[in-house]
C-alpha cells in the first residue's frame, strides 16, 4: 500500500509540472482514481485482479480518443514488435477462432509451421498440453509465440484425416515486406508493399534494382490492404521518385515542438521513371502518404479506389515495468496542404464517430493545378470500382464453406498446375455446388429483406390486405436459392475457390500471382503506362 502512495504522489507531481493549463482537473481525477483503486483492494468482497482491472481501465479510457492511442501491457511486446519491425518470435502462421477452437488458415512459407507439416484448416487442439477449446484467438496467439529456439507440442485436428501431434520448433519470423514483386510485361515491373516496417524502404529499392535489371522501364507500387507503418519509411519510398530536400509531409499538433515538416534527404534513385500506385479502402496512414504526396507533386498516376482516409499520426511512449503507449499526437499534411483524417475522432454526435462534413471539406491543387480535396482519404485519379461480391458468396465466406472445401480438395490433391495455370474443372465445381447445397447454412437476398420491411410497414399502415397478393409474388421470385445462386454467381465463387485452394499449394507468392487474371485495378495501370499520351494527360504534363 505505501509504495502504491508513493507512485500516485510522484504521478501527481509528474502531471502538475506538464500540465499548466488543465493542472486541477488531472490531479483531481489521479485523485479519484486512486482512492477507487485503493478502495477496491482493501474492501471489495472477494480479491480484485489489480493488473486485469487496471488494464480495462487504461483501455476503455483510451477508447474515448480514438482507435490509434493504445497501451501495451508487459505481454503483448511481440504484437508491438510485429507492428513496428514485422518480426516476432513465433510459428510463422495465420490464425482464427472457428466455433470453439482456433484454426491455422495459411501457414507461412518456409516458416516453422509448415515446415513443421501444419497445414490450413488445422484445428489446434492444445498446445503442450493445454487445452485449447474455447480459449480466444489472442490467447492462443500468445501461446504460440516464444523466443527463438524454443519449442512447443501441438496436437491438432485435421479435416478428413483425424488427430495429431507434432513438434514445432519457434523461429525469428519476419513477415516480408513485399510479399511479391516481378515483372508484368517486357517493359513494366511490379512491386507488392504490404507494410510500412523499419526494412520496407529498403525492401522496395531492392526490388526495384532487381527489377531494373530484368529491364523495367515503368513501375507499378502496388499499396492496396496496406495499412502503413512508419512515417518515415513512407519518405524514403517517395524520395526513390523526387529530387532531395522536396517537402513530403508536414505535421501539425497542439504541441509546437511536434510541428515538423519531412522532407526527402538523398538523391532520387530515378526522377524519370513513369509510376503508378494502386490504392483501396484498406490502404491508409504510411500508404495514404506515398499516394498523396505522389498525386500531389503529379509524380505518379493514382489508380483504384478512395483509401481508408487516416491522417494521425502516432508515437510510441516507454513506460514503466516493460509496457509502452502509442498515441495520436498531430494530424500530417500532404505537400498540397491537405489532411485526408475522414473520421472526426474529436467532435463526436451522441458518442458516435462521423465523417469529416461536407461542408468542411477543401479543394486543394497539385504541383501543376490539379484539384484534390481533404477529408476523404486519397481519390485515386483513375477510379476502378471493386465488384461486389453476392449475398451468397459472402455468406459462404464468412460460414467457412470456401475454406474447408478448400481444405478438402488439398487432401484429394498432391499437387496442383501453377497459379497461372490452375483452372477448377466443371467436375471440381459440381462437386462445390453439392457440397455447399448439403451444408446448413441458410440465407436471406437483400431484395428478400427489404420487401420483408416493406410489408411491415404496410401493415403498420392499414395496406397489408390490399398488397398481400403482390407481395407473395414477388417474394417467391427474390427469395434465396443456393441452388439458383450458385449458377448466378458461378463466376466468382470459381475465382474465389482457386484463389484458396491456390494458396495451399503455393501460399501468398500463389494468391498474389493467381490475382493477376482478373485485377481490374492492374489492368488499368498496365494500359496507362503503355499509353504515354494518357499518362502524360492525367498528371497535366
Amino acid at each position: 500500500m505505501k509504495a502504491l502512495k508513493i507512485t500516485f504522489f510522484s504521478i501527481l507531481f509528474t502531471f502538475q509540472s506538464i500540465a499548466q493549463s488543465n493542472g486541477f482537473e488531472v490531479v483531481k481525477n489521479l485523485d479519484l482514481y486512486n482512492l477507487i483503486y485503493l478502495n477496491l483492494e482493501k474492501y471489495y468482497v472477494e480479491t480484485p485482479e489489480i493488473g486485469a482491472i487496471s488494464k480495462a481501465g487504461i483501455d476503455a479510457m483510451l477508447n474515448e480518443l480514438d482507435p490509434y492511442t493504445v497501451y501495451y501491457h508487459e505481454a503483448n511486446m511481440e504484437d508491438y514488435r510485429m507492428m513496428t519491425t514485422g518480426q516476432y518470435g513465433g510459428i510463422g502462421a495465420l490464425i482464427r477462432k472457428v466455433d470453439e477452437y482456433v484454426i491455422i488458415s495459411e501457414p507461412y512459407e518456409g516458416n516453422p509451421a509448415q515446415v513443421a507439416g501444419l497445414k490450413a484448416g488445422d484445428k489446434i487442439l492444445s498446445i503442450d498440453g493445454r487445452s485449447m477449446k474455447d480459449k480466444p484467438t489472442d490467447e492462443v496467439s500468445q501461446a504460440l509465440k516464444g523466443t527463438k529456439g524454443t519449442s512447443i507440442e501441438v496436437e491438432y485436428e485435421r479435416p478428413f484425416v483425424g488427430v495429431g501431434k507434432v513438434e514445432v520448433k519457434r523461429d525469428e519470423i519476419k513477415l516480408p515486406d513485399i510479399p511479391y514483386s516481378g515483372m508484368v510485361d517486357d517493359k513494366i515491373g511490379y512491386i507488392n508493399l504490404s507494410s510500412f516496417t523499419q526494412t520496407a524502404s529498403k525492401s522496395v529499392i531492392d526490388a526495384y534494382a532487381l527489377l531494373q535489371s530484368e529491364g523495367m522501364e515503368k513501375l507499378i507500387l502496388d499499396l492496396r490492404g496496406n495499412g502503413g507503418g512508419l512515417l518515415i519509411e513512407s519518405v524514403d519510398i517517395v524520395n526513390m521518385f523526387v529530387p532531395k530536400n522536396e517537402p513530403i509531409v508536414s505535421t501539425k499538433s497542439r504541441i509546437v515542438e511536434e510541428n515538423r515538416v519531412y522532407a526527402t534527404r538523398n538523391e532520387p534513385i530515378n526522377q524519370d521513371i513513369p509510376v503508378v500506385v494502386l490504392i483501396d479502402e484498406n490502404s491508409a496512414s504510411a500508404s495514404e502518404i506515398v499516394a498523396g504526396s505522389l498525386q500531389d507533386l503529379d509524380r505518379a498516376v493514382i489508380v483504384g479506389r478512395t483509401s481508408f482516409g487516416k491522417g494521425l499520426v502516432q508515437r510510441t511512449i516507454d513506460l514503466k515495468y516493460g509496457s509502452k503507449m502509442k498515441l495520436t499526437i498531430a494530424k500530417y499534411y500532404t505537400p498540397s496542404g491537405r489532411c485526408v483524417q475522414k473520421l472526426d475522432y474529436y467532435a463526436k454526435n451522441e458518442g458516435k464517430v462521423e465523417e469529416v462534413p461536407d461542408s468542411l471539406i477543401t479543394i486543394f491543387t497539385t504541383k501543376n493545378g490539379r484539384d484534390v480535396i481533404d477529408g476523404r482519404g486519397i481519390e485515386p485519379d483513375i477510379k476502378v470500382e471493386g465488384e461486389d461480391l453476392g449475398r451468397l458468396t459472402a455468406v459462404l465466406m464468412i460460414n467457412n464453406i470456401i475454406f474447408d472445401f478448400s481444405t478438402q480438395y488439398q487432401n484429394k490433391h498432391e499437387s496442383i498446375a501453377s497459379p497461372e495455370e490452375f483452372k477448377l474443372s466443371e467436375a471440381d465445381y459440381n462437386a462445390f455446388k453439392k457440397y455447399v447445397m448439403e451444408s446448413e447454412v441458410e440465407y436471406s437476398t437483400a431484395s428478400e429483406e427489404m420487401l420483408k420491411k416493406m410489408l411491415e410497414m404496410a401493415k403498420k399502415e392499414g395496406y397489408d390486405a390490399a398488397i398481400q397478393g403482390e407481395y407473395d409474388a414477388l417474394m417467391k421470385k427474390v427469395r434465396a436459392s443456393k441452388e439458383k445462386d450458385l449458377e448466378l454467381f458461378k463466376d466468382q465463387l470459381i475465382d474465389i475457390l482457386e484463389n484458396e485452394i491456390i494458396s495451399r499449394y503455393y501460399y501468398q507468392n500463389g494468391r498474389i500471382l493467381h490475382s493477376f487474371k482478373d485485377d481490374n485495378s492492374l489492368k488499368k495501370a498496365i494500359d496507362i503506362l503503355n499509353n504515354e499520351t494518357k499518362y502524360k494527360k492525367i498528371l497535366h504534363l
